[in-house]
């Protein structure tokens, strides 16, 4: 999911006038993306090697900027923009878009296909009509306005090509002066008009869960197997192979503190350069569950998503938007009602009571992949799977909470906000995939009011400068979430629970909804005084304590001892080995082995000069120089580059 800004003029698309030209602008036609629609909705395996092939896309990033620029030096022209109407050409190609865009104002159109700028000279009708080449826009412009627009394009040397022009009479004609035939004429009214509904028969396939078997499980390996665990693990392989910061507007990337240890619950951005205000993403899934509960693991999601974003100023949780990534595999055995019942449970029920929309969201219902041999069928089959993105404005970028545990001259404790209720329902969780057992009770969204209870409390306590650090319990229960505390900060945690050693498993490791604060003592008052008037509960479960190390103690008894290299050593080994095979194994050894070096002051600056200083102030009362950004056409920065030399 992507987050931007629009102008409220632009958020609505506006009828048109016929005689309006259809351009379409960014990269020519190529011979790719033929079968992806098709492709997409077939289980893999079942399809032709040959439509799998067709399906391959492939991005140009720098047509995309260069695109981006034309429609940029548009909107910018206020009330003057020669853009009447945009649209994406996503899947379909033209064949889509272009009619789409046609039918919004319901007029006709006359299209010319060897207009349409292409790439390989011997593409069929067909495949010019319909490829999914990306980086493009199909645009209504006003015929007096078509030649100014077109010397905007010819600047940013961005293709661009009048393929025609709207029609009163609700044909859709593309003609083709190649073969000097018509390959598409038809009435527009047949082409978007209402299509018969699809019905499936979807039939429930009751199953009763075995208890889950927690025998034989020590607490110590428990714990370096959640945390080698690849959804708990590191993800520094990931992080390190893009630009976290490109834009110049990123405020919070995912790596927290002085040792830049990926952990962060939110991603932030600016707004503008200097600004307060930004947006936040954040992301929430828990797919194992659906082979459990699939109703619980879409709540989960969305509720494990809102304790991310939780962490940025947000004025209240109806500000928050949702994007619904589904994936299932729809046709096989039982998988379409778990689909309909997790929708239900999540659109129609979750997201009503807690007062958050999802606008917008995506499906792919292909998520099983089957082969034969000489014996018998096989089919490997996905759970039905929701991938929540969640969005939210931002009213002060620098107030946001991070799990880097601080140091401060009181005592200062950790508290638990357990929206599981003590239940601790350990099914589908981490520790028993990482012991590869089955069964038991999935955690679930019991009281979406005492979710909504948490968000206000957590913002308020934010903004009322309470909370020293914060973290949301997912993936690896409390232990994972009290670890990457650990690892962000390099302080310690003395951990006191209760009960015996099933208990303390199902205490540490239960990937219930909840959040990690840290306060300090002299603000517990205030932080009661707070989660009284929101009624909701935390319990103290710690203080921090200075040498990197976690204890968990049971009824005074130390049960478990795991120091900071040790725990983040366990944590980080797959992401190493991955980048050791990808880049430099010299230099990936070098970064893991820092994790050792207890010396190691992570990101410090040690200036040899006083930053304080006003170093212009000699210049002030003389002219400003006058400077000139110069870039290439498909390439950015120069925002950045501006707002650096303004600022200066």
């Amino acid at each position: 999911g992507g987050v931007g800004n629009v102008r409220e003029q632009h958020a609505r698309k506006i009828d048109v006038p016929a005689g309006a030209r259809i351009v379409v602008l960014g990269g020519p036609a190529m011979l790719i993306g033929l079968g992806g629609g098709a492709a997409s909705s077939l289980a893999s395996g079942t399809s032709s090697e040959d439509l799998d092939y067709a399906s391959v896309q492939r991005g140009n990033p720098e047509m995309e900027r260069r695109a981006q620029e034309v429609i940029d030096r548009c909107w910018a022209m206020g009330k003057q923009n020669p853009i009447l109407l945009i649209h994406d050409v996503g899947a379909g190609g033209l064949s889509n878009a272009v009619p789409e865009a046609v039918d919004h104002s319901k007029h006709g159109a006359t299209i010319e296909l060897r207009d349409v700028p292409s790439a390989e000279p011997g593409l069929s009708p067909m495949a010019i009509w319909c490829n999914e080449a990306q980086e493009r826009y199909v645009l209504i412009i006003s015929d007096d306005r078509v030649d100014e627009f077109m010397r905007l394009c010819e600047r940013e040397r961005c293709p661009a090509a009048n393929i025609g022009a709207l029609t009163d009479d609700g044909q859709l004609i593309v003609n083709d002066r190649q073969f000097g035939n018509r390959v598409v004429d038809m009435p527009m009214s047949m082409l978007l008009g209402n299509p018969p509904s699809m019905t499936r028969d979807a039939q429930r396939i009751e199953t009763a869960p075995a208890p889950l078997d927690l025998s034989g499980i020590e607490l110590e390996e428990a714990a370096l197997r959640v945390l080698r665990f690849p959804a708990v693990a590191d993800k520094s392989f990931l992080v390190h192979i893009g630009d976290r910061t490109v834009g110049g507007l990123s405020v919070r990337d995912q790596l927290v503190g002085p040792w830049q240890v990926p952990v962060s619950d939110v991603a932030i951005t600016a707004t503008s350069y200097g600004a307060e205000t930004g947006e936040a993403m954040a992301m929430g899934e828990r797919t194992p569950l659906a082979v459990l509960n699939a109703p619980a693991s879409g709540r989960i999601a969305v509720a494990e998503a809102i304790t991310n974003i939780a962490a940025a100023p947000i004025g209240s949780i109806r500000d928050i938007r949702l994007s619904a990534n589904w994936m299932a595999a729809a046709g096989h055995p039982g998988e379409d009602a778990k689909l309909f019942d997790t929708v239900k449970a999540v659109g129609d029920e979750l997201c009503r009571r807690i007062g958050v929309a999802i606008p917008v969201g995506k499906d792919s219902l292909s998520m099983r992949a089957n082969w034969s041999d000489r014996e018998q069928q096989y089919d490997v089959v996905a759970p039905v799977s929701l991938i929540v993105s969640a969005f939210a404005p931002v009213t002060n970028v620098r107030r946001h909470l991070t799990p880097e545990l601080q140091r401060v001259d009181e005592p200062s404790y950790l508290l638990l906000f357990d929206l599981g209720s003590g239940k601790n329902r350990l099914g589908g969780s981490c520790l028993a995939q990482a012991y590869t057992r089955t069964g038991g009770e999935a955690p679930d969204v019991d009281d979406p009011e005492m979710l909504k209870r948490l968000f206000a409390a957590i913002q308020e306590m934010n903004e009322r400068d309470m909370l020293l650090a914060y973290h949301d319990r997912s993936d690896g229960g409390l232990l994972a979430t009290v670890a990457e505390m650990i690892f962000a900060s390099r302080l310690g945690v003395s951990l006191m629970l209760e009960g015996d050693n099933r208990a303390l498993i199902s205490a540490l490791f239960s990937e219930e909804i909840g959040a990690v604060v840290q306060v300090q003592r002299s603000k517990l008052t205030q932080v009661q005084m707070v989660l009284d008037r929101h009624g909701i509960a935390a319990e103290a479960i710690g203080r921090i304590e200075e040498a990197a190390v976690l204890t968990v103690r049971s009824d005074d008894e130390v049960v478990l001892t795991l120091d900071r290299k040790t725990m983040q050593r366990e944590w980080s080994a797959t992401s190493y080995r991955i980048q050791a095979l990808r880049d430099n194994p010299v230099t990936a050894r070098q970064e893991f082995d820092r994790i050792l070096d207890d010396r190691d002051p992570g990101l410090s600056v040690y200036a040899s000069f006083d930053i304080g200083e006003d170093i212009v102030r000699p210049l002030r009362g003389s002219p400003k120089p006058r400077v000139a950004i110069l870039r290439e056409q498909g390439v950015n920065s120069q925002y950045e580059m501006a707002a650096a030399f303004i600022h200066a």
